[in-house]
């Protein structure tokens, strides 16, 4: 499961490379793209800003080979707190928050805990997770989900799913990509991210804030939603293999270990040219 190799948030983007090093792009204003003396990282993840927030706040979270997490950024709410986690092997974050999955299925967690988002104790046999602006989802070992947080336009709704094999969770909304390649969605409906229903033999998922990408076993690209920074302009995007989908902007990984971009880039969260070696994924059905 340590597989998440591209990430991004609300102003920053996050690649994880094939030598276990991080790079990072975005004006890193809170620290959270101080990742360049981190190493053996395995999986990366990057903390999203409350879309009504112009506060720039945000944070970055690595997973390490040894199990143990690092991160960085602002830490408001304590959502950096992760130092003592230990045999973790899966790591998410989301608005002040962050999760960490534990070895024998359990699942940390650190961070705001007003709207719930981080009352995840009670989970069993989680496999992967996905945090929301104020929700997070489990993927439990039996293809089911779990959701918790705030509910308010039905995107913890996930509790009828089944045969999933991978979630994704955006401000409003929640996705999920079942075993047979079909994509699940719960949640607002007004911005049309939530419109996967057609979508067909896609092997990943990403859900930003206000949109939805997913990658064709074609290596092809598939966006709905909010389109009003470009954000779901991935049409001609060819071979890839992992999107990452942050609050306006979308990232894609090549199967050459470099990455696209589009969407909003008023942070420079689109500077990836540079960006080479990054470590191929493992997709979701290829675990199942």
């Amino acid at each position: 499961m340590r597989d998440v190799v591209i990430a991004a948030g609300r102003r920053h983007s996050l690649g994880l490379r094939a030598d276990g090093t991080v790079v990072a792009a975005g004006n890193g204003t809170s620290g959270e793209c101080r990742v360049g003396e981190w190493s053996r990282v395995v999986a990366v993840a990057a903390g999203n800003v409350h879309t009504a927030s112009n506060t720039g706040r945000s944070h970055s979270v690595g997973l390490r080979a040894d199990g143990t997490v690092l991160a960085t950024g602002w830490n408001g709410d304590g959502q950096c707190d992760v130092a003592s986690w230990r045999d973790v092997t899966l790591v998410a974050a989301g608005w002040r928050r962050t999760l960490g999955l534990v070895g024998d299925g359990t699942v940390l967690a650190a961070g705001r805990r007003r709207e719930g988002a981080c009352e995840v104790s009670a989970w069993r046999e989680v496999v992967a997770l996905a945090c929301g602006d104020w929700h997070s989802v489990g993927l439990r070992a039996d293809g089911t989900a779990v959701a918790v947080g705030n509910d308010r336009r039905g995107q913890c709704a996930v509790g009828r799913w089944r045969d999933v094999a991978a979630v994704s969770a955006g401000y409003l909304h929640t996705v999920g990509l079942t075993t047979g390649g079909r994509v699940l969605a719960a949640g607002d409906q007004s911005a049309s991210a939530c419109d996967v229903g057609a979508w067909r033999d896609v092997v990943a998922v990403a859900a930003g804030s206000y949109h939805t990408v997913g990658v064709t076993a074609a290596g092809r690209v598939v966006a709905v939603g909010s389109d009003d920074h470009g954000q779901c302009d991935v049409a001609d995007w060819r071979e890839i293999v992992a999107v990452a989908a942050g609050s306006a902007h979308t990232l894609g990984l090549r199967a050459d270990g470099t990455v696209a971009a589009t969407g909003d880039n008023e942070h420079g969260q689109c500077d990836v040219t540079g960006w080479d070696a990054i470590r191929s994924p493992v997709q979701p059905r290829d675990r199942r």
